[in-house]
Formats: structure tokens, sequence, C-alpha cells
């Protein structure tokens, strides 16, 4: 296991690469999409989150693509700071939106997908996460509900009041002057369609290319989302996308904190389950408290997982990739998110630790815990 941090696009510069150097970790999973492009209710000084209806902010250029030497560039910048690049998260809007709604620019607009995912693999980057979704991440609250009354966030009750507006997709406006109206309502089915054409037109560009694509899972995990269907919103849902590409190529950005916040399952297992058929790319390592739609996100020491047991069970299940604290509660001091990451990351480094030693002694693959199998 590796021990990485996620970077948004102001966050990639020498002194946050040096922090990250700094708490102790090897990789970096970066974020180009702008999250935070004139969102009024979208802090930069903190994870995306918006209001509950209102969106994080603007999508970028579609014409302007990350060309392969922006994306090399930024490669070598990375491992001139002493880290590895290991994924790009996410994908514009503006360049996939009428992917997700099966709108007229599809054909072009997959073609702009097609294009970066051979410009990664250009620029020898192996993983793009993503998440195939209509609302995006939605629906949440932020307050001081942490420990110690640290500002963090959670879920109080659906989000299905007020619909989609036309021109806004994945949580986030694709084009400012979009006739009045919403998007109209479709099936479960429906979506899991789009999803099933979108795999299998680009599954096999990503293995010529040496890349792998990476689902997220539905944050929140609702059955639906402003008046939208979700795909993957319990846990046995992601074998059903493993199964629609299968390919090396078809893989996982399994979120610990978003399945864990999920009504049916168990988080145990299936971290299990996927980490034995070796289909999670990377993972979002994040503890909760409650469920959906009443959760909050905690410090990583306090929810209602067990973080040992989950790394136990990686570690057992030989997970050799990459592992980022997706998202932590501020801390109440001059730098919120620096203090609440550099606290995770340092749970995450003492019990990678106490797993590794015990392995070395020959106790097996890691320390058993409430009950681990």
């Amino acid at each position: 296991m590796k021990i990485g941090l996620g970077l948004y696009r102001h966050m990639l510069t020498p002194d946050y690469y040096d922090f990250a150097r700094q708490a102790g970790c090897t990789h970096i999973v970066a974020h180009l999409v702008d999250y935070f492009n004139q969102g009024s209710s979208n802090p930069r000084h903190n994870q995306p989150s918006g209001a509950k209806y209102e969106p994080w902010g603007y999508a970028g250029d579609p014409d302007q693509l990350w060309t392969a030497e922006e994306l090399k560039s930024l490669r070598r910048e990375i491992e001139d700071a002493g880290l590895i690049l290991a994924a790009i998260e996410n994908l514009d809007p503006a360049h996939w939106h009428d992917v997700l709604l099966d709108g007229p620019q599809r054909p072009q607009q997959m073609e702009k997908v097609k294009t970066i995912i051979r410009r990664l693999g250009e620029a020898g980057i192996p993983v793009l996460g993503y998440n195939f979704s209509l609302a995006g991440v939605c629906g949440r609250l932020t307050a001081p509900l942490g420990r110690g009354h640290a500002i963090t966030l959670g879920m109080e009750g659906p989000a299905e009041d007020v619909p989609i507006p036309n021109g806004t997709i994945w949580n986030m406006v694709y084009q400012r002057n979009a006739a009045v109206g919403n998007l109209p309502a479709i099936s479960h089915e429906e979506l899991w369609n789009r999803l099933r054409r979108f795999l299998e037109e680009v599954t096999p560009v990503a293995e010529q290319s040496g890349v792998q694509l990476a689902a997220h899972p539905d944050d929140p995990p609702m059955p639906t989302m402003r008046q939208q269907p979700r795909l993957v919103y319990q846990p046995h849902m992601y074998q059903r996308l493993i199964e629609l590409a299968p390919s090396r190529s078809n893989a996982l950005e399994l979120c610990v904190g978003t399945l864990a916040e999920m009504t049916e399952g168990n988080i145990y297992d299936a971290v299990d389950q996927y980490s034995k058929q070796g289909k999670i790319a990377y993972i979002h390592l994040r503890n909760v408290a409650g469920k959906v739609p009443h959760y909050r996100e905690t410090f990583i020491d306090e929810g209602d997982v067990d973080m040992i047991r989950i790394l136990a069970i990686l570690q057992r299940n030989h997970f050799d990739g990459v592992i980022v604290p997706d998202h932590t509660p501020q801390m109440t001091c001059a730098a919120p998110w620096h203090a609440g990451m550099a606290h995770t990351i340092g749970f995450m480094l003492a019990a990678k630790a106490v797993l590794e030693s015990s392995q070395s002694r020959g106790r097996g693959a890691g320390v058993p815990s409430h009950g681990d199998k």
C-alpha cells in the first residue's frame, strides 16, 4: 500500500508538493477540473462543498482539452518534488456533459474523452478517475458537526425537492444561457445503458493507452438525487459495473466513506470482495458516522468504520495501489485543510507501519480487529 494525497487544481504548486512530502506521502492524485470556478458557496480552502442545491461552480472551456505536454509537465513537476503522479481524477463536465445526458454532442464529446485518455497514456499517467453521474456530489451541508466542533460535511435528509436545471450537470454549470426548465427524469436502466455504451467505446482506447478507468461510487449514495437516478448506491452494484466491460482498464476508484454510507451490505465484505479481484485502481479513505440520508464525515479515528480492519484486509489481499484521504474535517487553526490532512495521513502511516511490522514478524497479514475475517 502506498500513501498519497489528492490535490485540487489550485493546489498543484511546490508548496503543496512539499507539504505532501513532509506529511509522508509518496504519490499524488491530481484534480485538473476547477470545481471552485466562480462558485459563490464553494470556497477554495476546503473540499468542494457548495450548498444543498447550489452547484459548485462553472465548467471549463469545452474546446480546451488537457494537452499531452501539459500532462507531461505536471508529471515532471511532481516527480521533481520527489513524488509520483498516480492519477488524474475526474473529467470536466464541459468535455462530456452530452455523454452523461446522451445529448446531440455525444459523438464529438466521446472523441474528446478518448483523446484525453490517449494523452494520459502518452504522458505516462496510469489512471483516470471518473464519476458517471447526473446530479454529481450534491445535497450536503457544511456545519461544525465534527469532534471538538470541527467543520465537516454531512447530509440531513434527501435532496429531491429541487430538480436539476437545464445547463447543469455533475453539480456544475456547463451552459450559462440554457433555456429555462429542468432535466427530464430518466430511469435507472437508462443511466446504466449510457454507462454501458460509454465503457464499450472507451475501454479499448484505455487498454491501448495503458490507462485504467477508475469509477467512483455515487456520493451521497442515494437511489435518486434531485429526481435523477444514481448508478452505484449499494456495494454490490460495483460488480455490475465491472462486468459491463471485463478488462483490466475497467476498474474502481473505491471510496470507503461512500460505501460505508450505503444502507445495504457490509463495508468490510465490499473491500474484501473488490480487492481480491484486483479491481481497485486506488482508494479514497474517509470515515463517517451514520447512513444516507443522515450521516456526517468524521475524523479518521472516530467514525463507524474500523480503519485498521480495512487496511488489514487490503494488505491481506495484496493491494499495492495508492490510498488517499479524500476528505477530512477542518481543524481549528490557521491552516484547517492542512491540519486535517496531516492528522489523517499520520493515522494512515502509523496503521500501515503496525500492519507491516506484524507481517514481518510472521503474525499474518495484519492485526485482527473486531472480528476481521
